[in-house]
């Protein structure tokens, strides 16, 4: 008897896609269109990892095991095909599959969507963090918020930010997994009184909390993780009597708590944008810990040992107020006594800070949470009394000590400073890089430093290499596989062989070739998206993240112009053609931002149609940034632009992404810059500007901008051309308040004093890349060296230090 020779895995996924295009999706698999393929690829994906899935709660539930809660406002996920496709080792199948379609995987994982659930580096990272997490097995919830609507999705008109919705749901996802039985009630407004003798909290509002789930697989393993999302829904749809009545505003009213759903970070400039951004934070939180607190009861009789249970981590401070709401549940719901509750309260929580700024660090005016959170707010006067009681015995006497330990701003409108609140309600408070977590308990924390100084530690961020590297960049993980095996998908210290590889000339050649590839690639993706033909012979100088002044893409930008008056003062000169690519959004009511924003545009559109000077330098804006638009960025860039003014940046994870994919980096000795230097070492990166010490001296010194303006010639002739007619024909001094700021409103983030250093060292960038060979060994050190910039690294430390949760493999 002849033995049937079994299908192939290309042919049993192509029959699976058939399958789903027949039963799920309702189309003939002749006729199916490049997103109906999509979705039925996504279905048979989905099939498997939530058998995974199953299996890994099932074995987590059994074992009742510890579990991280990570609380985060933002997961900017990106796409989830060709992850899910990677995780489960099917890329290839997938890829011979489709070819049944007479399609390319290429075209079938671009009609999917971006997740609209993030903004930055926040989401990022946490996104990063899930994937770790699965990665290693780590027993873990993330919980966010199902945004319907994203932040914004940017389109440039005029070279000016129009911010425009970005319904990425209006065609439903494949990847989440509606719960409907899973849904809690979240109050709002009212009034506290006594019952009893105990407070009741008699809210005025309510919202349903929906669960959405959806599935982050593991690598090289059978787990998967959890990342539950929560909708807003009114509940109760319509008042009927007001309708029947013609009132037919007030029969609709309770479906406008359904907008605390819609949008990420609405504008908080009005007081309702204030209002609705509260509600949010408080929304997910509350869901959230109900969620939690269920599941622990379901496993366990009773909240006592919650702590030994669940470690919950707050990304941040928007999830501060979880702190008193799990008071407020053990307390006012379970009859918890309140040292009992508040001990359990501190062993459970910890806290990742993301800024150094003070103006940064959240804050909410009492009268606004007593309005909308009234009981929470008499938890936090509670905390705050008892807490600063105990640190009263450290100093006594010290009533300036204690004014800025206070939850409590008094300075003005009094003010809930939200960090504090982390502080004192968590076992951890940690930072995102050495400098970061150094200058968190020199500055803006060392009075909690000094009160407790066991409780700051350092946790330097990373960044997925299964997404920023193996699909982000095929070609160069292919020549990894290649060259040292596959096993830096799920150990990146493995990257260090390449230190050797760098020196032979085949090698070279062939990552000298696969950059290049990346850079036509890009080359054409801007083509596509602005219009502006670049050459992918260029250097391709990179500044991709948001619009902020501290990040100061406008010191950039004062490089671009003096690099183009300086090419028509000497065209014979031997100048390195130079694409200069900006991404970015800025927040819907920053007006410096979308003026810096508005400014590159203008000053793109001289230079780029300069017939003298084009063939040089070309300056190109890529509208509405996000994670696939940065895996296009990340591989084609030679130069990396991470120049935040020294002492701002927490740690930042573009760094890691871009030097990740060869680019070598431009900085200052900030954030994670300054660990990327140490690893890479400091012939293979670009240091200038002043330190964090020297930013601090300066400014006590009496910082004057104007003293500079004045004695650097080419400097002053940028910024003349900035405030006059060159880059604004027919509205002269339309960026006259940029140029304020800089020369009369004190140059806060210190651009004019950087200047000089900073050109300098794009000399030295020209310098090395005018010998090709010598920048690509550089660029290969550069790979060998990002090992410790592994998310995977970052989790497992948190696991051990901070959260004490240990990995639960799947067997076999």
């Amino acid at each position: 008897m002849v033995t049937p020779t079994p299908p192939s895995p290309a042919t049993s996924l192509a029959d699976a896609i058939n399958a789903h295009l027949l039963r799920t999706v309702a189309v003939d698999a002749a006729r199916a269109s490049t997103t109906q393929t999509m979705q039925a690829l996504a279905q048979v994906l989905r099939a498997q990892l939530a058998e995974r899935w199953v299996l890994t709660q099932n074995r987590e539930r059994a074992a009742k095991a510890r579990r991280v809660v990570y609380l985060s406002m933002e997961f900017l996920i990106g796409r989830s095909l060709s992850n899910a496709l990677a995780a489960l080792g099917s890329t290839a199948a997938a890829s011979a599959g489709l070819q049944a379609h007479a399609r390319t995987l290429e075209d079938i994982a671009a009609t999917e969507p971006d997740a609209a659930l993030g903004n930055g580096g926040l989401g990022r990272l946490a996104a990063c963090f899930l994937d770790a997490m699965a990665t290693n097995a780590l027993p873990s919830f993330g919980y966010g918020i199902r945004y319907e609507y994203g932040m914004f999705a940017q389109e440039i008109q005029n070279g000016r930010q129009i911010e425009q919705p970005e319904p990425w749901l209006q065609d439903g996802t494949p990847w989440e997994f509606p719960r409907a039985d899973i849904a809690f009630a979240v109050r709002f407004g009212g009034w506290v009184e006594q019952v009893d003798g105990k407070p009741a909290w008699r809210h005025a509002d309510q919202v349903i909390a929906k669960a959405y789930d959806m599935v982050v697989p593991g690598h090289g393993n059978q787990n998967v993780s959890t990342l539950r999302l929560w909708k807003a829904v009114a509940p109760a749809h319509i008042d009927l009597g007001a309708f029947n009545t013609g009132d037919y505003a007030r029969a609709a009213a309770a479906k406008n708590q359904e907008n605390i759903s819609w949008v990420l970070y609405p504008n908080d400039s009005t007081p309702a944008g204030r209002e609705l951004r509260l509600k949010q934070e408080y929304f997910f939180v509350a869901a959230s810990v109900q969620d939690l607190v269920q599941r622990h009861l379901e496993e366990h009789p009773s909240l006592v040992n919650l702590a030994n249970q669940v470690a919950i981590h707050l990304n941040d401070t928007h999830p501060a107020i979880a702190v008193a709401e799990l008071m407020r549940v053990l307390c006012d719901e379970h009859g918890m006594l309140w040292p009992l509750a508040w001990a359990i309260c501190r062993r459970t929580f910890s806290y990742t800070n993301h800024t150094l700024m003070p103006e940064a660090l959240e804050t909410w005016s009492i009268g606004l949470m007593q309005q909308v959170l009234p009981r929470h707010m008499e938890i936090i006067f509670r905390i705050n009394k008892e807490f600063l009681e105990l640190a009263a015995t450290h100093r006594p006497g010290d009533n300036g000590f204690l004014a800025r330990l206070s939850l409590i701003d008094e300075h003005g409108e009094r003010r809930v400073r939200m960090a504090h609140l982390s502080i004192v309600g968590s076992h951890t408070v940690n930072g995102v890089s050495a400098l970061h977590s150094q200058l968190l308990v020199e500055t803006i924390f060392s009075d909690f430093a000094s009160l407790w100084p066991d409780r700051f530690t350092n946790m330097t961020n990373g960044v997925t290499p299964r997404r920023w590297l193996a699909l982000a960049n095929p070609g160069l993980a292919a020549l990894l596989d290649d060259s040292i095996g596959s096993g830096w998908r799920l150990d990146l210290d493995q990257l260090q062989r390449l230190r050797q590889l760098g020196s032979d000339p085949v090698f070279r050649s062939r990552f000298a070739a696969i950059k290049q590839a990346n850079k036509l690639r890009l080359a054409g993706f801007i083509a596509k998206t602005t219009g502006i033909v670049v050459d992918p012979g260029s250097m391709f100088d990179v500044q991709v993240k948001r619009i902020h002044e501290y990040k100061r893409q406008l010191l950039n930008l004062l490089h671009v112009v003096t690099r183009y008056q300086a090419i028509l003062a000497n065209p014979h000169t031997n100048w390195v053609p130079r694409t200069v690519i900006f991404a970015g959004k800025a927040a819907s009511s920053y007006h410096m931002a979308k003026s810096i924003i508005g400014l590159i545009h203008d000053v793109a559109r001289v230079i780029n149609q300069d017939a003298r000077s084009n063939h040089l330098l070309k300056l190109v804006f890529v509208p509405n940034y996000g994670v696939s638009v940065a895996e296009m960025l990340m591989p084609g860039a030679d130069l990396s632009e991470q120049i935040s003014t020294a002492g701002t940046e927490a740690s930042g994870t573009g760094n890691m992404k871009l030097a990740l994919n060869g680019a070598l980096t431009i900085g200052t000795d900030d954030g994670a810059n300054i660990e990327i230097r140490q690893n890479v070492g400091d012939d293979n990166i670009f240091i200038f500007g002043l330190s964090t010490a020297e930013v601090r001296e300066r400014r006590q010194a009496g910082y004057q901008p104007m003293r500079i303006y004045e004695n650097n010639p080419a400097l002053r002739a940028v910024l003349d051309a900035i405030n006059g007619e060159p880059f604004s024909p027919g509205e002269p001094g339309r960026y006259r308040g940029i140029v304020d700021a800089l020369l009369w409103g004190g140059d806060h983030y210190m651009l004019l004093a950087d200047y000089a250093s900073y050109v300098a060292a794009q000399s030295r960038v020209d310098e090395l890349y005018r010998t090709p060979d010598a920048w690509c060994r550089l660029s290969i050190n550069n790979v060998a060296g990002m090992g410790p910039f592994s998310a995977d690294r970052t989790i497992r430390d948190y696991a051990a230090n901070i959260w004490r949760v240990a990995a639960m493999p799947a067997p076999g």
